[in-house]
């Protein structure tokens, strides 16, 4: 029952089973088959291998349902019996489980979400709903989402599987920089899962036990939420044409404690375990005693790539409030045309002053809010790290941006309206969202500090009633005209330390409105800021990009012990150009060149203006090679080089990709049915039995972007195909991917067939599991790595053949 599990879960230590996949190969599955059919065709397997894990142990058995929804079953051509074979699932592991729980398995779709990918959110929901009502109604106690690597699609499955009632356990997988394919640090996905309302969260699959334990580590520090790791056994190597991992049922077992200490109540394997592994490390997991974690305390923020932390005596932070279309005419008119350079901008801009997260408000007279929210939100999330603020008064609108967003934002807002309450306060418990609070409620704002207070008092005790926690409760004090009522800024600032003393909530406030009505405002809303930092305030909501401010602000840190050894401070004052400098500086780019403003577009990925650069460009003269040599191709070099240096992750580099794509496609009308010069031909294939291409079709837009000409014969490719296109379109290297450790093997058969048949062709080879020394052994002539340095290696294979 689903009750007994969460009982279990603050109660005592839970053990999982391990691999699920790796047994099914060994009892019969197929190589290429689906596994989650198995379920309908041999359930026995099934049972078999559910048998081995209670037998040595486990609490909990997980389905074999991983690629069961309905987008991976199409594969198979059975997404028409998606209910009949996740019901199979579950009912074959309840047959086993007996009195233990039954984890409802789900896995990713093989997409990502747009922007980065092509599914809309609402579809993942409507995918994920689908899966867990159908293993919900096999009998399943719980859920287990596991391999994410995109926090979108995570989003979406929680809140699927939360949607049913049933706990749900999260876990992510990321690589040794701790981070995901999409550059989410463990600490975002915390915060972001957490908020949600994942009972249990952690990290499983591509790390062996030692990564596992940096990341659930990682995760402690931001979170309270019950950890579970589920760590491969080792990093996977090739013996005797055999995929082997080295760690062993006591070497896994000799680390427990140590993922005990960083507060993991559940553990479990991944890749590699078997029924072995399981028994040593629950035999150690279970004599010993659960670390006992309190709360953090502070407001937690989050995005795709970053996170940010107030309060609980934390350095204030700033959120930028320069998205807002309120007295701005020319944003105005861009948001009303739908046009984002202005958002793109101002997130950049801000993002650079120092700001810790950004306010996007679209409230334009005419438009609809749900569109431009969306629009704006996806603008942000492409051009800025930071965590969103969602701004509206709309809560549709409000929907459309918490859907939108990629992590964890700051609503703003509710206050003490009833109506309010009432429709906003359940958005964040579904959505994952803090809230910002004004303390106004039916009868108007209160005069005094006291009354503001009741007001605070009030939301978050309909907050904590809804399940919302304390901390994501972030109050305003509200800042009125102090020109006016000369003693609404006392009131303020006394209403701030009676929120932080009495009630314990995070505090934040929209500074620039105590000066309304007096000259030289800046200075008012400075010296202002100064006194509310001092009386407790954790976040102001400023210009981050007003000197003034900034430097008020850090001074601030500084005389109230807030910037240890005044280190931000003086990195500050260190960033800050000398005036003679700046001079120079603003002479030197008063008018860039049209190759810098197409280098430009294609780093800060600007779809919306590259066409028309290039068609500038070619007004000036410039053809189609040169526009293309000379300011396309150098910005996506540039993106390369912030890449490998984590400035920029793949999201950025697939939405400079596809801006380079509307480029070339408007400098393909100049060469009149032409081609330019080609780098080399690539034909690029996901092997057989192995149906994930994610990577693989990343890889081939990043070719036609470097001038490469692309045959993508798409996954599950047999070795036959592949030699035959090689031969057939005189390809110069042949590219295969694999993400499984059981289809690699089929690497090696390919390049052996190529090398029979005499084909002259270059080989390269990528994927999660694969490795350079699996490169070595199966005689590729590289290892491909990451989507970007396999392309600069494929530009080097070709210009060392020429």
């Amino acid at each position: 029952m689903p009750g007994d599990f969460l009982k279990a879960l603050k109660t005592r230590p839970l053990l999982f089973d391990g691999a699920t996949g790796t047994m099914l190969q060994r009892l019969g599955l197929k190589p290429g088959g689906c596994p989650d059919e198995l379920s309908l065709k041999d359930p026995d397997i099934v049972r078999k291998v559910h048998r081995a894990y209670i037998g040595v142990g486990s609490d909990i058995v997980t389905t074999n349902t991983f690629g069961a929804n309905r987008i991976k079953l199409k594969e198979y051509a059975l997404e028409g019996r998606l209910s009949e074979i996740n019901r199979a699932a579950a009912g074959c592991a309840r047959a086993e489980a007996k009195d233990g729980f039954v984890a409802g398995g789900l896995g990713p779709t093989g997409r990502f979400l747009e922007p980065v990918g092509d599914i809309s959110f609402e579809t993942a929901l409507e995918v994920f709903t689908e899966q867990a009502e159908a293993l919900k109604a096999g009998g399943v106690d719980l859920f287990i989402i596991e391999t994410m690597m995109d926090i979108k699609e995570m989003k979406a499955a929680i809140i699927a599987c939360k949607s049913t009632g049933l706990p749900v356990v999260a876990t992510m997988t990321f690589d040794e920089t701790m981070r995901t394919v999409l550059g989410t640090p463990p600490e975002s996905f915390a915060i972001t899962a957490a908020s949600l309302g994942a009972d249990c969260i952690g990290a499983n699959c591509s790390l062996g036990i030692e990564g596992i334990y940096k990341a659930v580590s990682a995760m402690s520090k931001v979170v309270d939420t019950p950890l579970i790791a589920q760590a491969n056994a080792g990093i996977p190597f090739l013996r005797d044409n055999r995929t082997v991992f080295p760690a062993s049922p006591d070497e896994m077992a000799s680390f427990v404690p140590r993922l005990v200490e960083a507060g993991v109540a559940v553990l479990g394997g991944c890749c590699g375990t078997g029924p072995d592994h399981i028994k040593k490390m629950g035999e150690v997991f279970k004599s010993l005693k659960p670390v006992k974690r309190g709360t953090h305390g502070f407001t937690a923020l989050s995005s795709r790539t970053s996170f940010t932390l107030f309060g609980a005596g934390l350095p204030p932070v700033v959120i930028g409030e320069r998205i807002n279309p309120t007295g701005r005419k020319v944003l105005a008119r861009e948001i009303k045309e739908g046009k984002t350079t202005g958002i793109r901008n101002e997130a950049r801009s801000q993002t650079a002053s120092g700001a810790h997260a950004l306010d996007i408000n679209v409230g334009v007279p005419g438009i609809r809010e749900v569109e431009g929210m969306k629009m704006a939100v996806f603008a942000v999330n492409e051009n800025s790290m930071l965590p969103a603020v969602i701004d509206s008064s709309d809560p549709e609108a409000i929907v459309a941006g918490l859907t939108a967003v990629d992590g964890k934002p700051l609503i703003n807002s509710i206050s003490g309206e009833e109506k309010k309450l009432a429709s906003i306060l359940p958005l964040a418990r579904k959505y994952g969202g803090a809230l910002l609070g004004l303390t106004l409620d039916d009868a108007g704002i209160p005069d005094t500090a006291e009354g503001r207070v009741r007001v605070a008092e009030k939301m978050l005790n309909k907050a904590l009633v809804l399940g919302i926690r304390k901390e994501d409760l972030v109050v305003d004090c509200l800042a009125m005209t102090v020109s006016a009522a000369p003693l609404s800024a006392l009131e303020t600032l006394k209403a701030i330390r009676l929120v932080k003393e009495r009630l314990g909530l995070t505090t934040v406030l929209g500074v620039s409105n105590i000066s309304f009505g007096l000259p030289a405002r800046e200075v008012i809303n400075a010296t202002f800021l100064t006194m509310a930092i001092e009386a407790g305030l954790d976040c102001a909501i400023i210009n981050p990009n007003n000197k003034a401010m900034m430097d008020a602000y850090h001074a601030s840190l500084v005389l109230l012990n807030k910037d240890l050894r005044a280190e931000r401070y003086i990195k500050r004052y260190q960033a800050i150009v000398p005036p003679q400098a700046t001079v120079a500086r603003a002479e030197a780019s008063m008018a860039p060149g049209i190759g810098e403003r197409l280098k430009k577009a294609i780093i800060e990925g600007d779809e919306e203006n590259i066409v028309t650069l290039v068609e500038g460009a070619l007004g000036e003269g410039w053809d189609p090679i040169k526009i293309s040599n000379d300011g396309l191709v150098p910005g996506l070099e540039e993106v390369g080089r912030l890449f490998a240096c984590n400035t920029y992750y793949l999201p950025q580099v697939m939405l400079s990709a596809d801006t380079m794509k509307k480029a070339f496609a408007r400098l393909k009308k100049e060469l009149k049915g032409k081609t330019g010069p080609s780098r080399g031909k690539v034909l690029l294939a996901t092997v057989e039995g192995d149906i994930h291409d994610i990577g693989k079709n990343i890889v081939a837009t990043l070719l036609e972007n470097h001038g490469f000409e692309v045959l993508d014969l798409g996954k599950n490719v047999p070795s036959d195909k592949i030699v035959e296109e090689a031969v057939k379109n005189k390809v110069d290297i042949v590219g295969l991917s694999a993400l499984m450790t059981t289809t690699v093997m089929e690497m090696d058969k390919v390049i052996k067939r190529l090398k029979e048949k005499g084909v002259k062709v270059m080989t390269i080879v990528g994927g999660a599991v694969v490795t350079k020394e699996f490169t070595d052994k199966i005689g590729a002539d590289e290892y491909g790595g990451d989507a970007l340095s396999a392309v600069e290696k494929m530009k080097r294979m070709v210009k060392e053949r020429a």
